[in-house]
């Protein structure tokens, strides 16, 4: 009788680095070690041990100093690692060298999140995106991939050996690429921009939910819109954006968009090719902050996400207002108690998994569509179904009744749809 083979793959043995340097920006502590250890484990590998090293002084070829690349490099043979990610943001040259001193592959914090993104990313424009930041974070590493060719050798000049030529072939075909998902994305842009002014002509305000990763947003969104976005409790499981329209209480409506979540020292390569995502952020007209309450670190991850909508030109006066969200109160009870009573104004106490504080939330945003509101008594001709179909899908019709040939009416609306049918208030 012949064996069975198992076909199912084998995970890599990985080492997570946490190099603590001094004074810097980023908050460093057990909060972030765990996060990115988590980030590791969602790139689908056996990760064996977790090593914090402090570093004084960061050194141009290797980041860490050599007594430490020589510890590092012990733990990996004693747990024959083929992989170590390392929580920081690493110069192509300081990675051939670790991985020289290693004899793995060594992956940095920017590299590890663009894997984790292509392996999530579901529509044609996720997929354009994250092969868009991929190519631009690749094509200053190519050396590293041609370093058995000879690139000094040439003697003419002008030409180089074997291994430049390989190199140079490589980076016009990458810029190629580039410049042609560049032009797929920026129609993508256009076709949002179509959609967008679609909606404003329609006068639909757009709220959109941003947050830390794995804080919610998606359940949240589920909730409200009786959606079905995926939703998982590992980082980044929302890529791709999505925008449902929401009826709210008060008969007013809102096209409530999902977004990708945010996360410390998320690479600007992903920043720039996310941007026709991110614009739905930008072009919000109210923004819901979604927080993990049930986080130690959720005060850290506020100063992150403040710090990515900054950068992307959302702050000081040309900001949108912002409801901030503590969700995941189901997960603190000994706390909760606490939580509602010191929210106030713009912030609300929420479940988005169980439902809780979801009727003051709606409430907050119907009272928020209608703080321009106005009611007024309207006299339109019962043939004029146009004005009427207008009052229903811009405002509530709070009475209607029939005198003669004319309908009247009592509205209630925005300002800015008043103003289109006042012309016959009574």
């Amino acid at each position: 009788m012949s064996e069975l083979i198992s076909t199912e793959r084998v995970k890599d043995r990985a080492l997570s680095v946490h190099p603590q340097i001094e004074n810097r920006r980023e908050y460093v502590s057990i909060s972030r070690q765990e996060e990115f250890n988590r980030l590791a484990l969602s790139s689908d590998c056996d990760l064996r041990d977790s090593i914090s090293i402090p570093v004084r002084r960061m050194t141009a070829s290797t980041l860490l100093g050599s007594g430490q690349v020589a510890l590092v490099g012990e733990q990996v043979a004693i747990h024959e690692a083929g992989v170590v990610f390392v929580d920081h943001q690493l110069t192509p040259v300081q990675q051939r060298n670790l991985e020289k001193a290693w004899d793995c592959k060594v992956v940095d914090r920017t590299g590890l999140i663009l894997e984790i993104f292509a392996a999530r990313a579901r529509t044609r424009e996720g997929v354009l995106q994250v092969e868009l930041a991929s190519l631009n974070y690749q094509i200053s590493r190519l050396v590293r991939s041609w370093t058995h060719l000879e690139r000094q050798r040439g003697g003419f000049g002008f030409m180089g050996g074997p291994g430049e030529r390989q190199i140079e072939l490589d980076r016009r075909m990458i810029r190629t690429r580039i410049k042609s998902l560049e032009k797929d994305l920026a129609h993508v842009r256009r076709m949002r921009a179509t959609q967008r002014s679609g909606r404003q002509r329609k006068e639909i305000a757009t709220v959109a939910l941003v947050g830390y990763t794995n804080a919610g947003k998606s359940t949240l969104f589920n909730h409200l819109t009786e959606g079905d976005v995926y939703v998982a409790d590992q980082l980044f499981a929302t890529l791709d954006p999505t925008l449902r329209l929401l009826k709210l209480p008060g008969g007013s409506r809102v096209m409530l968009s999902d977004t990708v979540g945010f996360v410390q020292d998320l690479p600007h390569e992903l920043v720039d090719a996310f941007k026709s995502t991110l614009e739905e952020v930008v072009e919000a007209d109210l923004i819901l902050h979604v927080r993990d309450a049930s986080d130690p670190g959720s005060a850290d991850q506020k100063i992150v996400v403040e710090e990515t909508l900054a950068q992307l030109g959302l702050d000081g006066d040309d900001a949108p207002p912002v409801i901030e969200l503590l969700n995941k109160i189901d997960l603190v009870p000994q706390t909760r108690s606490k939580i509602t009573k010191e929210i106030a104004g713009s912030r609300v106490a929420i479940s988005a998994l169980t439902g809780e504080g979801t009727d003051l939330l709606l409430k907050l945003l119907s009272d928020w569509c209608e703080q321009d509101s106005q009611e007024f008594s309207l006299q339109v001709p019962l043939s004029d179904g146009k004005t009427l179909a207008y009052c229903h899908a811009h405002g509530r019709v709070l009475e209607q009744k029939v005198e003669g040939d004319q309908l009247m009416l009592k509205v209630r609306m925005a300002s800015r749809h008043a103003s289109k049918v006042r012309t016959d208030a009574v």
